[in-house]
This record gives C-alpha cells, structure tokens and sequence, in this order.
C-alpha cells in the first residue's frame, strides 16, 4: 500500500517539463527527504565498468563503505571541506602501519553488515580489492596511484582482519583508500550473479545495489532519477539525518533555476556559471562556490602530430590564447585564473600552477615565424559536447584570437558519449579538456596526465618524456621532504618549459540550494555528500 511519501515521490516525477517552458508546481518535500536536480546522472550503478561516468562515481559514493574516510575542516570562507591530508575510521575502526610503512593492518567493524543484512567481513575486502585491479583501466591505474597493484599485496588474517604489504612506502597509499574505487563489494552477493564470462559481476553491479554504504539505492531509472534512502543499519558513522534523496535529471538549465527558485527542489547542481553567479548577486538562496582542488581547465596540443611538434608553435599559442575573456565572458568569473603569473619569479613547487603570461599577439605571430608558419596554418580543436555551456563559448574565443595570427581553427563537437574514446585514441590535434585529482598531490596529477608509461586517456597532449616520468617516480616515493620538493620542482619546470598543455582555469564546484539545507562539505569528488546533509 502506498504511503504519503511514496505519493509524494511520484508526483515529483511530474514536477517539471521542458514543453513550453512551463513548470507544475510540486508540493513542499518532507524534511527527510532531500530533492537534487542534475542535467547529468549516472550511467550504471558500479564504477568499475569502463564506460562509467561521473555520476556513477556519486552513487558508489552514497551507497558504498570503504575502509576509510577523511575528518572535515573549515575553508577561509567558512565553507566546510574535508580534509585530504588526515583519516578517519569508516569500515575499519582502526589500523596499524609498520615503521616502515610496507605494512598495513586494518581491524574492521564486526556489527557493520550490507544492505542485505550479511555481515561485512575481511573476505569482503580483499574480494573487493582484487576485483578493482581486475576491473583493468581507469580503475586499476587508480588503485596503482597508491601501490594497490596485486592481489598477492592483499590477505585475509581473520574474518575481521585485513591485511596489505608493499615493496616500498608510498605517501599516496592512505588517501587512495578514501577514494570510491576501492569501495568494499557484498562479495557474496555478487559472486551469485558472476559467470564464466563475467566473472566480478560487473555487468549484474551496474543495475543492482551491491554496497553496504550509508544509503541505499531505492530505484534507479535511467535518464530520469535516482532514489537513494537511508541505509538505517549503517554503522560506519554517525546515522544521516535524511531518510530519502531523489536525485533527478532535467536536461534545461533554465528548469532546474526556476525549480530551485521557486521551492520546488532542494539543491541545483550543474548549472551555467552565469547562473549561479546571479543566483549568488540575488541572495535569495545560498550559492556554495569552491575552487576544485588538483583542478585544471586547459588547452592541450598533440605533441606528435605536426605543427604542435614544434615547442615554438606551442608557445606562440599559449601568447594567442585570450585568457582573460574565457574567465569573464564563459565562466562569469566562477573560476581562478591561471594566466599572468609572476614572471620574475621562478615556479612554484606545487601545481596547478599560472603560465607567466597573458595574451600577447605580437609575441605570438613572432614565435610561430621563428617556427616556421609565418601565415599560420589550420587545425581542429575539439571539445566534450556534454561540457559545452563553458567549452563551446571558449572554444569560439580561442577560434576568434587564433584568427588573429593567421590559425585557422575549426572547432569539432564530440558527443559526450565519444568523448572518452577520443581521448584514448589521442587523434585530436587540439583539445579543450580538465582534469581533477581525486588525491590532493601535484604528483598524483602528475602521475595521471604526464606519465607516459601510463599512457593514460587524460594525455590528450599525447605527451612522454623518460626524464618526466623519473621526475613523477621520484616525487612519488620521495624518502623526505626537502627531496620531494626538488622533485615537484623539475616536474613542474619541465611541464611548463616543454608546455604541451596551457593552464586556462582552475574551475568551482558550484552548488545552489535553500537556506534551510544544511551540513554541506567539500570533497574531492565534486558530488553533494549524502550523508552530512539535513534540512531546517
């Protein structure tokens, strides 16, 4: 039989349309239960799949444990974050490291269970953690990131006792742990729907909750919502406030503004900058603004692919680029810039970093006679379709000032369900892109866009140079401080001096929501976390 909440969640299905600009007008949502409004949404339930997106991330987020998590801490401006460098109990209530650190005991809560009521043991963990290595792809390179490279790395010392060793320290093992790949899987659960084919379960994952998170997914429909409710046996924290959250997607932006306006919805995320950069002058909601951290927007140059071949022609690109009109007429200034950095002083050992210049034409068409085009040439410069509100915008600009020193640029959309094959097959001469590291070390970006062994889909700049990738492996396992910072240091000049991608922006997580919501944190991630938040 149908409760009032249930009714109440089924007409919210019908609280807005596209057709004709007009809006129904939904009733107020229980205090309990928290409304979100998305363009985007999840693409699969399991963030192992190669083809997950962003948003599949958000869910495992919210309905998965993981051994550990990170405390919260309190930004200049009074914004709540959590915080990288420190850790907290989450599934396991406490470890151990070796003097050394190659070895990693973890004692895990012996009443936490999974969605299904089986109880949460070790055999779970390890389970877990040689199905992310098996995943291959984004999700191995991302346990590789903090040494979780083997399955022979991990055991089981008893039912409750979880165990890793490793060849060597490495600083980014602890903060790996936090992030959703490592996320612990109801083993048991799953095995029952591998087969010979599939034998992780990946493909029964993707459609079905298999976690032991603080919520757990209701429903899931997709394109349209997902229903999350609170997992009320959950005992890796304190138990959130929420009992439901509806996370639903509208495709007009203009929709989820007036929604949001009108009290009809909770939160509106993925809105245009200028949105929210009105909604935050307007003051009738609270607009949360926050520099994403290891984030950088940019412009990449296939460095095998001719002219970008040539340092002379990157570098007369990065004086063209029109920096300053990105930042006011795409972004409305919901960003730091990441242009007219000091040029007297050295860089420094931390990243991002601002190229030392803004735009100089005259410096431009000067360096790309030095290389060679003094008429200029033609190109392509491609961007993600499904980020177009800022990238279409830029993408014109830097058409526009391009021109202006005789590169003729054609712009290529990519729809967003290409775009990450693109990036694989490195055949775009130029590119428009980001990337954001889940881990806060310039060394774990480092490590994701400018390794070359990796060959990874974010070197869109088609990058590699050994004397980097001893640089990165360095910092990685750098044996102190001062060694560390020398090693960020070469990483760094040498990411600016070969200069195969140019910094634009570092751009905000943007949030829009009521004034009586309350208990949002930052986290790496970029997504609303669930389980902090509660409504007046």
């Amino acid at each position: 039989m149908a409760t009032a909440r249930q009714g109440w969640a089924a007409a919210l299905l019908m609280t807005a349309t596209a057709l004709g600009g007009t809006l129904a007008h939904a009733a107020e949502a229980p205090k309990d239960t928290l409304v979100i409004v998305s363009e985007m949404g999840p693409n699969g339930l399991d963030t192992m799949l190669p083809t997950a997106n962003d948003h599949s991330r958000m869910v495992n987020w919210q309905a998965y444990d993981r051994l550990i998590s990170s405390p919260e801490k309190t930004l200049p401006d009074g914004t709540i974050s959590y915080d990288a460098k420190k850790f907290i109990p989450e599934l396991a209530e406490s470890w151990e490291i070796s003097d050394d650190k190659k070895t990693y005991i973890f004692h895990i809560r012996k009443d936490a269970t999974f969605h299904d009521g089986a109880p949460v043991t070790a055999k779970d963990v390890k389970w877990s953690f040689d199905r992310a290595i098996a995943a291959g792809g984004f999700p191995a390179v991302q346990m590789a990131a903090g040494s979780l490279i083997s399955p022979d790395q991990f055991s089981v010392v008893d039912d409750h006792t979880f165990k890793m060793t490793f060849e060597k320290p490495n600083k980014l093992t602890m903060p790996d742990l936090v992030v959703p790949v490592p996320a612990i899987v109801n083993s048991e659960l799953a095995k029952k729907h591998a087969t010979a084919a599939d034998p992780w379960a990946l493909e029964w994952t993707s459609h079905n909750d298999c976690g032991g998170g603080a919520f757990k997914v209701e429903t899931w429909t997709p394109g349209q919502q997902t229903v999350f409710t609170r997992f009320d046996e959950w005992k890796s924290g304190p138990l959130p406030k929420l009992k439901k959250v509806i996370y639903r997607q509208i495709a007009s932006p203009g929709t989820r503004r007036a929604l949001l306006e009108k009290g009809d919805v909770d939160i509106s995320v993925g809105l245009p900058p200028k949105d929210y950069a009105e909604l935050a002058k307007a003051g009738k909601v609270n607009v949360i603004g926050v520099p994403i951290q290891n984030d950088l927007v940019f412009v990449d140059m296939n460095v095998k692919m001719p002219p970008f071949d040539n340092p002379k022609v990157r570098q007369a690109i990065s004086y063209a680029l029109p920096y300053k009109e990105i930042l006011s007429s795409a972004l409305y200034g919901r960003a730091t810039p990441m242009y007219d950095g000091d040029p007297a002083k050295p860089y420094d050992a931390t990243w991002p970093v601002p190229i030392k210049h803004g735009t100089d034409l005259a410096k431009a068409k000067a360096l790309l006679a030095e290389a060679g085009f003094p008429n200029g040439f033609k190109t392509t410069l491609s961007f993600d379709l499904s980020e177009a509100t800022t990238r279409e915008p830029t993408a014109i600009l830097i058409q526009e000032s391009l021109k202006k020193i005789g590169v003729d640029v054609t712009i290529e959309k990519v729809p967003g369900s290409n775009w990450f094959a693109q990036m694989a097959s490195k055949t775009m001469p130029m590119v428009i892109a980001e990337f954001y590291g889940w881990l806060d070390y310039p060394e774990y970006f480092f490590f994701w866009n400018y390794d070359g062994a990796n060959n990874s889909v974010f070197d869109t700049m088609n990058y590699q140079n050994a004397t980097m990738d001893k640089y990165i492996e360095a910092a990685r396992f750098a044996p102190d401080e001062k060694a560390y910072t020398g090693d960020l240091q070469d990483m760094v000049d040498l990411a600016m001096s070969d200069l195969p991608r140019i910094p634009l922006y570092r751009r905000y997580a943007d949030y829009a929501m009521q004034k009586n919501v309350k208990g949002f944190e930052y986290w790496f991630h970029i997504h609303p976390d669930f389980r902090k938040l509660y409504k007046e």
